[in-house]
């Protein structure tokens, strides 16, 4: 397959995958459904061929930061899909999405730490988050997150990672986000704490 067979196919297979998963979440935004949201990511890449790595590396010379690849997105932002290639040694601070977020994997592992927070959320500058649990994104293993969840993100494995992330609105639209440390503050989360090393249409 060419490189414009493959382009083609891969179009096509995220747009299936983008109308069943906006039929599963017009059911609602619950665990149960974004859950079903994974397991069609899941199905989608597990067909490694649509996403190789000649056309989605990481930064080059190991460097950290990541490359987003846009795939698909709704007119007004909704349903957004990326691929996105890191280099192992990346991290980021515990953060919320705002939005609901479901991550699986092409390629390479990536650790995610889940936080809960203690305290009753009145205090818009301050919170008290432990870890709760973790989840190791690899290919077959995905992780879901509703609007409110708090994680991390920690690139261990031996391989840069390939993997797909669904957000129910455009990462660029998402001005709330916000990063919670452990010393208990509170502050935005900006581009800065994983700063995309490329943008690129795929």
């Amino acid at each position: 397959m060419n490189i414009h067979d493959t382009k083609a196919a891969r179009t096509a297979h995220v747009a299936t995958a983008i109308e069943q998963i906006r039929a599963i979440e017009a059911e609602g935004v619950t665990p149960d459904n974004l859950a079903r949201i994974r397991d069609v990511l899941m199905g989608l890449a597990a067909q490694e061929h649509l996403f190789p790595s000649a056309e989605f590396p990481p930064p080059a010379n190991g460097e950290k930061g990541l490359n987003r690849y846009p795939l698909q997105q709704d007119a007004d932002g909704r349903f957004a899909l990326y691929l996105n290639a890191l280099n192992p040694g990346n991290e980021t601070k515990p953060h919320d999405h705002t939005t609901w977020a479901v991550v699986v994997a092409v390629d390479g592992q990536e650790l995610n730490r889940v936080y809960r927070r203690l305290d009753d959320g009145s205090d818009p500058e301050h919170c008290e988050v432990v870890e709760d649990h973790q989840v190791m994104i690899e290919p077959g293993r995905g992780i879901c997150l509703m609007p409110d969840a708090i994680h991390s993100i920690h690139t261990t494995g031996p391989v840069p990672t390939r993997h797909l992330h669904m957000y129910g609105l455009a990462l660029d639209m998402l001005d709330e986000r916000k990063a919670y440390g452990l010393d208990g503050v509170i502050i935005p989360y900006n581009k800065n704490f994983m700063k995309p090393s490329a943008t690129a249409k795929a």
